[in-house]
Order: structure tokens, then sequence, then C-alpha cells
């Protein structure tokens, strides 16, 4: 059973997660933006920025962790907090005249982290409209009826492509007779 479900895919390990993976990338470049000589003597704004972009990540992986859905809800949401704060610092460094250099890196990450948010926002929309409980909810019994559903489904797709490849073949077949004459 998996704990987070993104469209079609399911996802098992939160390390496979592209928000996650997305706010990780983030998260490095912005350690490496704030290790840059303007930062020096700025440590609070430094280390405020690297806690906030450092919490996106850590709170989609406590969140999927968890196992349930309402629990994944509340950390994607402080996640979605941290991206938001991640921006506003970034709209804030932008301003300050020691970061002036940074402006199109700092023009970039503030559009990654509201992507981010974005993906966030999705996510947590999805779930608030599903009847999924979450991983720490399961049975032995819901399990099988959730494999058997799963299978089900497998079965109905696969039915649809056979039947779309045999009307696709009929009129393939088609096309190649002759054409009467009258």
């Amino acid at each position: 059973m998996t704990c987070g479900k993104l469209g079609l895919m399911k996802y098992t390990r939160f390390e496979d997660l592209p928000v996650w993976i997305d706010a990780t990338t983030l998260a490095v470049r912005i350690f490496l933006v704030t290790n840059e000589k303007c930062f020096q003597g700025r440590g609070d704004l430094k280390n405020q920025l690297e806690r906030a972009t450092t919490s996106i990540a850590n709170n989609i992986a406590e969140g999927f962790e968890r196992g349930t859905t309402q629990e994944l809800l509340t950390f994607l949401y402080i996640a979605r907090g941290s991206a938001g704060e991640v921006r506003s610092m970034l709209h804030l460094l932008d301003r300050l005249p020691w970061f002036t250099h940074l402006k199109s890196e700092i023009s970039d990450l503030k559009f990654q982290s509201e992507i981010i948010s974005r993906q966030l926002r999705g996510w947590a929309d999805s779930l608030q409209n599903s009847d999924i409980k979450g991983a720490r909810y399961l049975t032995d019994a819901s399990r099988t009826t959730q494999q058997r559903k799963a299978s089900a489904a497998a079965f109905d797709e696969r039915l649809k492509t056979i039947v779309a490849d045999a009307a696709r073949a009929r009129e393939a077949a088609r096309a190649q007779e002759p054409e009467s004459q009258p």
C-alpha cells in the first residue's frame, strides 16, 4: 500500500516524489547561493533562508511517512508555508543592495519555490477530495479489497487497449480492401 498518490502513479517512498525531489533541488541551490561572500555577516538571514528551504522537503517527507491522509495534508500545508517563507525572503534579498549581482538567480529561485508551492497545493487538493484514510488504517481485508480493485482497473485498461487495437486493425483491413464497382 502506498501512502501518497499523485495522478495515476503511486509512490511508496517519499524520495521518489517529484515535489520532494524539486524541494531538495531548491534547497541545494539555496545553500549554494547562501555560501556566497555577500551573506557573510548576515548569519540570521542566511540561517533562516536555509532552515525554511530545508523545511519544505523535510515536511513533505514527514507527512508522507506518518501513514494517514490527514497528517500528510497537515505537513503538506506546513511545507507550502515554508515555500512561501522562502519566496518572501527571496523578495527581501531582491531589494537589498548587497545581493544585486544575484538578481537572476534570486528570480529563478522564486520561480522554483512557486512551482513547488503549486505542486503541494495540487496534491493537497486531490487528497482533500479522496476517501483514502492512509496506510495506517489498512487492514488485511481492506488491502485485499484495494488490490482487487487495482487488479480490476488494470484489467479494464488492458481490455480497452485490446478493443482499441482490434478496431484499428479492422479499419486498416477495410482500407486495404478493393472498392466494389457498381
